[in-house]
């Protein structure tokens, strides 16, 4: 059972306003979205980005903000901030089955030395320090829901082992520099998040389906589509982030939708959406077609989030049907703008 660290007090604001924040992977889906919630609250942001998955497009709205400044910079290469630093957030790496095919080396190398830099950078400044890891710490687990005093069941050399074991590096790496150096830390486990920003090559079930669905092609379920996922959209995925930051707590904490769906299930509301959001409405619904399940893939994935609700005051808010329209409805412009995308 984890517990809350000995002497902090529950629901207390860690930090006041007019931080200076460094979000490191700042330009990708969830770090581009973690800025602008940073910015909104007055705050000033530094973004450090390689750009190796991550998009400047993602930073526009922030361009004219003086509060904001973006650095093309890899956090595996030594970093050094000037001024004041009051917090660091991880959100770099590469994350999609997709990377863990062509990125292998770079997932290693920013989960293990990329941490590693961004942790020091924090302990030179006094700041707090937040590292956003994954549900696929517990691999293809055999708990169910899955609770943070789960240690899973992790295939260490599989295909997907670059992207699990590089976050489960970090999560170590971030406990060792809490307990070491007394570092302020925060871990954040997060289930499939979704919504506008996210790469339409990005390979995840969500940015997927509703790409083909919008070229009109069949949707694409792997398997029988029995394996389950946890849907959370990004504006309550951030919310809990957000808290996380200023809970004083250095365990892990699963921020992540608690209602589990099966693919196929999700596949078949993906095609209702086609019917009815598409251009000429009442057209019929995308044709789904099955093919083999991959290596080592998720049978069941489903947060447990006691922690968070107990901890943060939080759990997920929007209904799927509407963050799925709000997706489909940011994803349209750019498949059309990019039909060869895949």
């Amino acid at each position: 059972m984890l517990h809350v660290a000995h002497g902090v007090k529950l629901g207390a604001a860690y930090y006041h306003r007019d931080m200076r924040v460094l979000v490191a992977g700042g330009a990708g889906f969830l770090g581009s979205h973690f800025c602008d919630r940073l910015i909104a609250e007055g705050h000033e942001v530094v973004c450090f980005d390689n750009l190796v998955t991550g998009s400047e497009q993602n930073l526009e709205p922030l361009r004219r903000e003086p509060r904001f400044s973006f650095e093309p910079r890899d956090i595996c290469e030594p970093l050094a901030v000037a001024g004041k630093l009051d917090f660091v957030a991880n959100f770099a790496s590469p994350a999609s089955p997709v990377d863990f095919a062509r990125l292998r080396l770079e997932i290693l190398r920013v989960g293990s030395v990329g941490t590693w830099n961004c942790l020091e950078l924090a302990r030179a400044h006094g700041a707090g320090f937040m590292i956003t890891c994954t549900s696929e710490a517990y691999g293809d687990p055999l708990v169910h829901p899955q609770r943070e005093d789960y240690w899973g069941n992790v295939n260490p050399v599989g295909p997907r082992s670059c992207y699990d074991e590089s976050k489960r590096f970090a999560e170590a790496l971030t406990m060792a520099y809490h307990r070491t150096h007394h570092l302020p830390t925060r871990i954040a486990r997060i289930f499939n998040t979704y919504g506008p920003r996210m790469r339409l090559d990005d390979g995840r079930v969500v940015p997927a389906l509703i790409s083909q669905a919008l070229r009109g092609e069949p949707l694409t379920v792997f398997g029988d589509g029995s394996q389950t996922r946890s849907f959370c959209y990004v504006d309550d995925e951030i919310e809990g982030l957000r808290r996380l930051c200023d809970c004083p707590d250095p365990l892990p904490v699963n921020i992540g939708n608690p209602v589990e769906t099966t693919i196929l299930e999700f596949a078949e509301v993906v095609a209702e959406l086609s019917a009815t959001l598409s251009t000429g409405m009442g057209a019929p619904p995308a044709r789904i077609e099955h093919r083999p399940l991959p290596q080592d893939d998720p049978r069941r994935r489903c947060p447990d989030i006691s922690r968070a609700r107990q901890l943060l005051g939080w759990e997920p808010r929007t209904p799927l049907r509407e963050g799925l329209r709000r997706t489909w409805e940011s994803f349209r412009p750019r498949v059309a703008a990019h039909p060869g995308v895949s």
